[in-house]
């Protein structure tokens, strides 16, 4: 996240935000110069949370607050069970057996030993770091943030899970269907991109043709592109087949990029499934490339996020922030982002993914038009700063909670 060789400040985003935002979150920063925090996760890269937190903490550092971040470590065995916690969150099956349980308390013990939070705030994300909250002596609130699709979690597991919840102070959510029965007071977040990340900076035709050129993706035809983890959540074997299908109608190239988080043990096993199902149109590659997936993002006539569950899935924020229409799974977050039929798609189901496919290659026009306002989407809502805003918010509000307490007048 730099800019002209130097990390990138607030002042950035005024040209995307105006001048009265800009002043409107410089005086909400005044009060917390100095405030000290840090975010744990599982994993530094891979996946919408990494790519979140590497531009979220240092625009934090920008406006002063001194912002950190730590990454758990854990065995393939602890990631392997934290994943079936992350398939059952989401809806999925899971066996919570005593050994799973202890296996999973016992390395999260082990960071909490090698991790000293005596911070102002600690901001935990997602199910992995989640039991940490109970084996501290907090200094300060602790905030649950989680990124999954809480829509449907499973009952044996949220009742095991919420037990740690009920330890922090507050809990974020990205959107209000999520909500859950809990003592813990909840706020709902929705993530944001960083317009000046690699990922989504702009990138010049010849940046473009030389990274496509890099990996040997052919351009004479139009892209149809997916971009995400390799994930069955993402259904990418969903996508293939909705290409075959739109196929039959139009000619086009489809691009299957993803990557294997380090915490997500299922991802290899995902990609090595697909193999069996390339062939000169249907490109599958598994890099982590972020200059590349701005190039497909940008040259793409369609993105594809076809999820059969989504948290928020900031893929689609990123290809609507470069003009290019979304095609969406009709789940989660992904409805947040895309207005059906105004700046992308939402499908529900393979035929009608094959058929907005067919809609958007063969027109255009209306690929211009739905790019344009999907832009213009991302620009009012979904901007790193927007987010950055939200948490300023809530460290005042315990901040002025703190001052009552303690009888002081300041920090």
């Amino acid at each position: 996240m730099a800019t002209n060789g130097r990390l990138v400040h607030l002042e950035d985003y005024e040209q995307f935000i105006g001048p009265e935002a800009t002043e409107r979150i410089c005086r909400k920063k005044e009060p917390l110069n100095g405030f000290h925090l840090t975010h744990v996760n599982s994993t530094y890269y891979g996946g919408g949370v990494a790519t979140l937190l590497s531009s979220l903490t240092l625009l934090m550092n920008s406006v002063g607050i001194k912002a950190g971040w730590r990454v758990m470590q854990g065995s393939p065995d602890f990631f392997g069970v934290t994943k079936k916690m992350h398939n059952a969150l989401q809806g999925g099956e899971i066996n919570l057996s005593e050994r799973k349980k202890r296996l999973y308390e016992e390395v999260v013990y082990e960071n909490v030993v090698r991790n000293h939070l005596d911070h102002d705030m600690v901001i935990v994300h997602d199910p992995q770091p989640l039991g940490m909250v109970r084996h501290y002596h907090k200094k300060g609130p602790w905030v649950w943030r989680c990124h999954i699709d809480l829509s449907r979690p499973s009952p044996e597991l949220w009742q095991y899970m919420s037990e740690h919840v009920e330890h922090y102070d507050a809990v974020i959510f990205s959107i209000a269907e999520y909500r859950q029965k809990l003592r813990t007071p909840q706020l709902f977040f929705m993530p944001a991109i960083d317009p000046f990340s690699i990922k989504n900076r702009e990138f010049s035709d010849e940046e473009t043709d030389e990274r496509l050129a890099h990996y040997d993706i052919p351009t004479d035809l139009p892209l149809v592109v997916q971009i995400s983890r390799f994930d069955r959540w993402k259904d990418p074997k969903g996508v293939i087949e909705a290409f075959r299908m739109a196929r039959k109608e139009v000619d086009a190239t489809l691009v299957l990029l993803g990557n294997v988080a380090t915490d997500d043990p299922e991802g290899a096993e995902v990609y090595e499934s697909l193999l069996e199902c390339r062939e000169e149109r249907i490109i599958i590659l598994s890099r982590e490339d972020t200059a590349l997936v701005n190039a497909l993002q940008r040259r793409a006539a369609v993105v594809l996020q076809k999820s059969i569950r989504e948290g928020f899935g900031l893929t689609v924020a990123e290809a609507m922030w470069k003009g290019t229409p979304v095609i969406g799974g009709n789940v989660g977050g992904i409805r947040y982002q895309i207005e059906d039929g105004v700046n992308g798609f939402l499908v529900s189901s393979v035929e009608e993914a094959a058929n907005r496919i067919v809609q958007l290659v063969k027109d255009e026009s209306l690929r211009r038009q739905m790019g344009a306002k999907a832009r213009e989407t991302v620009r009012d809502k979904f901007l790193l700063s927007r987010l950055l805003e939200q948490y300023l918010d809530l460290m005042n509000a315990f901040e002025t909670v703190y001052r009552l307490r303690s009888g002081h007048g300041g920090r």
